[in-house]
Order: structure tokens, then C-alpha cells, then sequence
């Protein structure tokens, strides 16, 4: 996996907790005087920045119609002003969420209410997050004054109401922080989202831009032009195209009362969604519907690349996503229909996260024989070839993903096609080298691990690389899976530009690459040679540039048009992780497939897309 997210837990630490760390941390600050309760509205509370004015304050008989109510997770309910516009200031919020605890509301929508308590700021994820806060009410008091009342008006948000710049830049003196900044709804998109935090909003119909996950949400855009590409999606093609028109959408009525909808990219949610704007920390600015549209179904078809020609060599990379024997048959079977039918029996496959023969045991075993074979015979009985396997086994959980999973890099080769060049000596500590040999390059050992006591793959897996031949020709195949982004803050941190912490490992492990791939080229500058796997990277990033520094190599995936460059969608957004590098031996002229089968789709065997390099060596 590439994104990585914990648990989604209901809401357990006390809220008192999380604010004063963050009051601590000087990440919030509280108001300095009382609050008189005849006086106190919601927009006094939600004040015109990210942070309530009244922080830390005890509130009293808040009035409010109540507008959504949450009886799992963190629970609770949103109470609005009966006036959308009580105060004529579009940067304050006129609703506001009232955090019950462990408690079920005992409130209706429709509900008139007057509530007492304390004002908090709620870190979805922790400070050390990066997230916004939300605004919130916590150790309520509630009077129901009258039922049955009309809803306040929702306010619609549509692709000219959201405006096209997406977050202010942070405030250098406090940390790049964006908190303390006045909001500016009609000229960011985070701060139109943040002005109507709480409030009833609605959508019209809108475009899935991210399908249907396990947790039963998904992502639509309100700006239908925005880096729309031709599958449907919403591009993120650079650190300041974000696509402030994506919206996640979840449902306040629990499934089992309501089931989910499924949907791809692409469909459309159709109809009339509304309900309170919460933020949480799995996305950010979320739809919390009470009335959800229904999805039109716009039939995206999963792709299938092009057989390789008699003289085209085809490489692939495929992350298949924590596979282990224990995993269903069912699984095995449609990774292995996705290698014959949808990648055309590739001649090289390079796979990431295979795991050892007993899955996430700890245990201590490393060998992946068992879940070869498993996935080897599953491509036979699928119709394709007896595809041969190379790798190296990991020391026991040095290699990070799941505990006990020891994931690598694996080479698939067809033997009818192509050779492998076996030169013995390679283990998990032991490096390979490039060497020149009878005025050639070749490696030490193949297969064989790159500089696997670098640092830089701590807790991180080692690249693979090895010797095959096609045609008389070598070719050099070095196959990656570069640290996660775990850690990373998302795209509506409080921090603007976010923090991507996450990339300075993956540097350090893209100049270990290049140097690599640079000593072959030493070896015999017209080299063959082939970087692939899961990069956990975008084409436009400082890892990338590191990989390409010197000209040593080309990311493969920038011939294609921008709006067909992407490999996974997360959030929302359709982006590279997944790549295929190639040194200028190669050449310019090779045919490049990012093959969509599963990012775009609520039912997938991994999530991310293959991707097929074809050239002649």
C-alpha cells in the first residue's frame, strides 16, 4: 500500500485533552474573557478564523435548529442558526457540531434546541496530525424547546461558489500555520469549506471523482472542469493543483438501516445531497449527508493494454497488495486474470508487496515459495504462461509494511520469451555491483539487492535488481518499492503548503537508485536498464528528479498526456505512484500503458494500477 491511514476508531480521547495539548503546543489560543450567555450566538463561537474566539469558554443556552445527528463513531448532533445569515459575515459559520461522548443524541432534526457548554477545538487524528481542528460544543446541557421545525436553508456549494485558489499561504510566524488567518471564502476554497463548518449544505449532481471505499464514502467534485480527465477522475498534476472542487461524501444514517452506495469514477451522484460540512481526519471537509443522492451508473469499463510484438519487450510493475497464501483463491484468481487478460502476459512482471508464506504471522519465517507457487499456478489455470520467479528474502521484519508480512519485490519472467541471467551470491545484506566485463556491464549477483546497508531503506524495502536477456540483448531491471507516505500531512492541514515528511527517506533512496543505475551506465553507457515499481511518488517530485538527475534516467510515464498520468486515486485526487523509469540505452521510442483496473473502482484485487513499458532492446 502506498497511503498509509490508521484505524478509523470512534472518537475516545477527552476533548479537554486534545485542546490543551494544542494550547500547549501553541497551536490554538483561548479567548481572554467570559462569555455572557444572553449574548452568545453560533457565530460568536465559530468566530472568523479557524479557531473559536471563545476557546476553553463555558457557553449557555446556545440556540440552535438541529440540522444532522450521528449516533456512531463520534457521536453527536449539528445545531444551526434558524437565520443562515445571522451576523452578514460570510466568514462565520452560523452552525456548529455539539459533541455527546459515549452518549446517544437524544435529539431529532427539526429539533429546537438551546445548548450549554464548553467551547473546544477538536484535532481529528492528534496535533502531531497536521489537521485542522473543528469547532465544537463538548459536555452539553440540552433543552429542547420545540420539534418539527423547518431545516435552515442549505447553502449550495457549486463549482462558482468554490473558488479556484486552494489555501492561503501560512503564516511564517506561526509555523506556516494557516489557523489565525482571517478567512477569505471568496478567495480560497479551504476557507469557503471552513466558513461553513457545521452549517446544512447541499450539492447538486456531481461527478465521483473516488469510488466507494470500505468505510463507505466516497469523493465527488463540484467543479466538473477541473483536471477532469476522460475516465472521469480529477488529476493532481503538481503541489499547487489540488482540486479544491473534491468533496467527501458520507452518510449519517447508519448502514445497516441504509446500505452505502457503490460507485466508480466517473458515475455520477445524482440528485439532491445534503447535510451538515463536518471535518474529519480522513480527508478533511465531508458531506455528512442526512438526504443522499443515488448513483448513476456510468459503466467504466477496466482497461486492457495492447499485446507486445514479436520484438517488443514487455515490462511490467504490479503492487498486488499484501498477497499471502491465506488470502481467498478468489483473490489469486483475478490478480492472475488481471496479468493474462489485462496486461497481455507481460515478459517481465515485477511485483510488490509479496508476502511470506503465512501472511502477517510473526513468526519469523521469510520464504514466499508458497505464495509463488499459489499466485504462478493461478496465471497457468488463467490462460497465461509458466512464468518463472527471482527474489531475495527479506530479514525478518527489517523490511516494514504490515508486522510479520516481511512484503518484497518480486521478478515473473516467461522463460519462452526471455532469460535470466543467474549469477549466485545475493541475499538480503549482500549488495550486487555493476562491473564491466568483456567491455560490458553486468552485476555480481543476480538477483541481487541495492546497497541494502544504506540507510536509507531503513524499515524500508531494499531494491531488487537483476540481469534478463531478450533477444541476444541484456537487459538491466531494477525493481522498487519506496518508502510510504505515511506521515505526510493532507491537503487541508492547517500548515499551507503541508508538510510531506515522508519524502526525505524517499530522496535518500532515489539518489541510492540513481548512483546505482549511473555505475552501470559507467559500465556501458548504452545500457539497457529499467526502474520500476512503486515509487510512492508523483512524476513531478523531488524523488523523481532525484531519480532522473543526470539524465541517468527518463520517467516513462511523462509521454503520456497530462490528464492520463496517474496510477491510484486517494482522496479524491487521480495521481502517480506507481512508475517505470528507463535509461536513455532504451530510447524515446517504447509504448507506455498505465493500465486502469482498480484505482478508479469501488471493487478492487489491489489499489493501485499496473503499469506496461513495451520497447526493442
Amino acid at each position: 500500500m502506498s497511503h498509509i491511514s490508521t484505524p478509523r476508531l470512534p472518537r475516545s480521547a477527552a476533548v479537554g485533552a486534545v485542546v490543551a495539548t494544542a494550547l500547549a503546543a501553541g497551536l490554538l489560543v483561548a479567548g481572554s474573557s467570559a462569555a455572557s450567555a444572553d449574548e452568545v450566538r453560533i457565530h460568536d463561537i465559530q468566530g472568523a478564523t479557524r479557531t473559536s474566539p471563545l476557546l476553553g469558554q463555558q457557553v449557555g443556552d446556545v440556540a440552535g435548529v438541529v440540522t444532522g445527528v450521528r449516533g456512531y463513531g463520534s457521536k453527536g448532533f449539528w445545531i444551526q442558526s434558524p437565520d443562515g445569515t445571522a451576523d452578514g459575515d460570510a466568514a462565520t459559520s452560523e452552525g456548529i457540531f455539539v459533541f455527546t461522548g459515549s452518549a446517544a443524541p437524544a435529539v431529532r432534526p427539526g429539533d429546537a434546541v438551546r445548548v450549554s457548554g464548553t467551547v473546544g477545538e477538536y484535532v481529528p487524528g492528534g496535533v502531531r496530525s497536521g489537521n485542522q481542528s473543528l469547532t465544537q460544543l463538548t459536555k452539553p446541557t440540552v433543552t429542547v424547546e420545540s420539534s418539527g421545525n423547518a431545516l435552515p436553508e442549505p447553502v449550495a456549494i457549486t463549482a462558482t461558489s468554490v473558488p479556484d485558489r486552494y489555501a492561503p499561504a501560512g503564516d511564517p510566524a506561526r509555523d506556516g500555520s494557516i489557523d489565525a488567518l482571517p478567512l477569505r471564502p471568496r478567495a480560497y476554497a479551504l476557507d469557503r469549506y471552513e466558513s461553513l463548518e457545521g452549517m446544512n449544505v447541499r450539492i447538486g449532481s456531481s461527478r465521483v471523482v473516488g469510488a466507494t471505499d470500505p468505510y463507505n464514502e466516497l469523493w465527488v467534485t463540484v467543479k466538473p472542469h477541473e483536471n477532469a480527465n476522460r475516465r472521469g477522475g480529477a488529476v493532481y498534476g503538481s503541489y499547487s493543483a489540488q482540486n479544491g472542487g473534491r468533496l467527501q461524501v458520507q452518510q449519517l444514517a447508519p448502514v445497516s438501516q441504509q446500505p452505502f452506495p457503490k460507485a466508480d469514477v466517473g458515475d455520477v451522484l445524482r440528485g439532491r445531497t445534503e447535510g451538515p460540512l463536518d471535518y474529519n481526519q480522513y480527508g478533511g471537509y465531508t458531506l455528512a449527508a442526512r438526504e443522499l443522492g443515488d448513483v448513476q451508473d456510468r459503466a467504466l469499463e477496466r482497461e486492457r493494454t495492447r499485446e507486445q510484438g514479436k520484438g517488443e519487450l514487455a515490462v511490467a510493475t504490479y503492487n498486488v497488495e499484501n498477497l499471502d497464501p491465506g488470502d481467498p483463491q478468489a483473490k489469486f484468481d483475478a490478480l492472475a486474470e488481471a496479468v493474462v487478460a489485462n496486461l497481455a502476459s507481460p515478459d517481465i512482471v515485477a511485483l510488490e508487496e509479496i508476502q511470506d508464506d503465512n501472511g502477517a504471522k510473526n513468526d519469523g519465517t521469510v520464504s514466499a515459495e508458497a505464495t509463488l507457487k499459489k499466485f504462478t499456478d493461478a496465471i497457468v489455470a488463467a490462460g497465461g504462461p509458466r512464468y518463472a520467479w527471482r527474489s531475495i528474502d527479506p530479514e525478518n521484519n527489517k523490511d516494514g509494511g504490515e508486522p510479520g508480512g516481511n512484503i518484497r519485490q518480486v521478478f515473473l519472467h516467461n522463460p519462452e520469451r526471455v532469460s535470466f541471467t543467474e549469477r549466485p551470491g545475493g541475499d538480503a545484506t549482500t549488495p550486487t555491483e555493476a562491473v564491466r566485463v568483456k567491455g560490458r556491464a553486468a552485476l555480481t549477483r543476480s538477483p541481487g539487492r541495492v546497497d541494502p546497508g544504506n540507510a536509507a531503506w531503513e524499515n524500508s524495502r531494499k531494491p531488487l535488481a537483476g540481469e534478463f536477456v531478450f533477444r541476444g540483448r541484456t537487459v538491466f531491471v531494477i525493481a522498487n518499492h519506496f518508502a510510504s507516505k505515511g506521515g505526510d500531512e493532507g491537503l487541508t492541514s492547517h500548515h499551507q503548503p503541508p508538510r510531506r515528511s515522508s519524502e526525505e527517506q524517499r530522496l535518500l533512496q532515489a539518489q541510492a537508485v540513481n548512483g546505482f543505475v549511473k555505475d552501470i551506465r559507467e559500465a556501458q553507457r548504452n545500457a539497457d536498464v529499467v526502474v520500476l515499481g512503486d515509487i510512492n511518488d508523483f512524476e513531478f517530485s523531488g524523488t523523481t528528479k532525484a531519480l532522473t538527475d543526470g539524465g541517468a534516467l527518463r520517467a516513462a510515464i511523462t509521454s503520456l498526456p497530462r490528464s492520463e498520468r496517474y496510477s491510484y486515486v486517494y482522496q479524491g485526487n487521480s495521481q502517480v505512484l506507481d512508475q517505470i523509469l528507463t535509461s536513455p540505452g532504451v530510447g524515446n521510442r517504447f509504448s507506455y500503458d498505465s493500465v486502469h483496473i482498480n484505482a478508479e473502482f469501488a471493487e478492487q484485487n489491489s489499489d493501485h494500477d499496473p503499469q506496461v513499458l513495451r520497447f526493442r532492446p
